[in-house]
């Protein structure tokens, strides 16, 4: 390359030259100035070239251009290792554990596979020491709580907020927090042990973030227990509820104006059966009959006795003397009358092939009594 070949090019070609070389400043050169430092760039590489030749080294590798270099940049290091793909196994696992931990703080119904269409906290009475609080969450509060609470959201808990009652003179009262009860989803009810009967209190169950915020999801009736000792301890299942209900309701504060729609509306739900007012509930609708004198009370009550057993599909079964139709698996039933005596029914079963043959006897005992009449009297009602 020389300067007469050079200079037989245009001013463009001779640009483009020095930028493919790496020269600096081409383009504010004139054409005499792009010449000569291409004259010069071809100059040195001949001298450098030489001088490798001589010492025994390999022709050096060309240089590559500002431009490569750009376009090398902009698609990443060449030689940058690519990441490597993720472990399907940790990604699970990753994946398992964050769905825990949401279901652990989704208080909605819809996580117990229920829908619930309002928001609602019942707290019941069961016992000097124990409340009995049950609660229903639509998922839209949850959401809200997740919104409100922003990043707190992430470190939030779910936890029932008890507070201590205190009535005044006045109708006002005055609430203080006692205590933060830990809870978690999954359920949608919770025994908590209080102390100092009678008490009254009330309950928020809400999400509590690191700051102290808590989000209210919804708000309990007030209750007030009773004395140590002045009422029998109470199960804590609903069959037992079913039988002192008249009891629970009233301490929980059911026949309360201000307090008694949710919970009137739990026991229904639950118990499946109306919940009126005290009157009524507790001597029946026919009270208003019985006032006016209309008509007499009615009641009677009987009684039957149900036999059942098994014993192979081919055996032969007598009770009290009579054959007893088998179902193909063995088993029977036979109803019989119980009248006010003592009876005793043989049961006899023998073998398909008669070789055995084994007898039960069931002896039963009714004995009824008609006890006298209570009359309410209501000359000052």
């Amino acid at each position: 390359m020389t300067a007469e070949t050079l200079s037989n090019k245009s001013v463009k070609d001779l640009a483009q030259m020095a930028k493919r070389r790496g020269i600096h400043g081409w383009h504010t050169m004139r054409k005499e100035q792009l010449v000569k430092a291409l004259v010069r760039l071809a100059a040195r590489a001949a001298r450098n070239g030489a001088a490798h030749a001589k010492n025994g080294h390999s022709k050096p590798a060309a240089r590559r251009s500002p431009a490569a270099v750009a376009v090398a940049k902009s698609n990443g290091h060449a030689h940058a290792a690519r990441p490597k793909p993720r472990n399907p196994q940790l990604a699970r696992k990753l994946a398992e554990a964050k769905a825990k931990l949401m279901n652990y703080k989704d208080l909605s119904d819809e996580a117990n596979g229920n829908g619930a269409v309002k928001d609602r906290l019942v707290v019941m009475v069961r016992g000097p020491f124990w409340l009995h609080a049950c609660w229903q969450v639509c998922r839209h509060s949850v959401t809200r709580a997740q919104a409100a609470l922003g990043q707190e959201w992430h470190a939030a808990r779910p936890v029932l907020r008890v507070y201590e009652v205190t009535v005044g003179t006045t109708t006002s009262s005055a609430e203080r927090p006692v205590r933060d009860i830990e809870v978690h989803g999954g359920v949608n009810d919770w025994y908590i042990d209080v102390k100092n009967p009678p008490q009254s209190y009330r309950v928020d169950v809400g999400y509590l973030a690191p700051s102290g915020k808590l989000f209210v999801l919804a708000r309990s009736n007030t209750v007030t227990t009773p004395k140590a000792g002045a009422s029998d301890s109470i199960d804590e299942n609903w069959s037992e509820v079913a039988e002192n209900f008249d009891k629970i309701f009233a301490m929980s504060g059911g026949y309360e104006s201000h307090t008694a729609g949710e919970l009137q509306q739990l026991f229904e739900e639950r118990l499946r059966r109306p919940m009126g007012s005290p009157m009524v509930t507790q001597y029946g609708a026919g009270i208003a009959d019985m006032l006016l004198r209309k008509r007499g009370f009615h009641f009677e009550i009987d009684a039957e006795l149900l036999v059942f057993g098994s014993t192979e599909p081919n055996a032969h079964v007598t009770l009290q003397g009579e054959p007893v139709k088998l179902r193909p698996d063995g088993t029977f039933t036979m109803r019989f009358s119980l009248p006010n005596c003592r009876q005793v029914i043989p049961a006899v079963a023998a073998s398909h092939d008669g070789f055995e043959q084994r007898t039960i006897v069931l002896a039963v005992e009714r004995n009824t009594k008609v006890m006298e009449p209570l009359l309410r009297d209501t000359s000052n009602e």
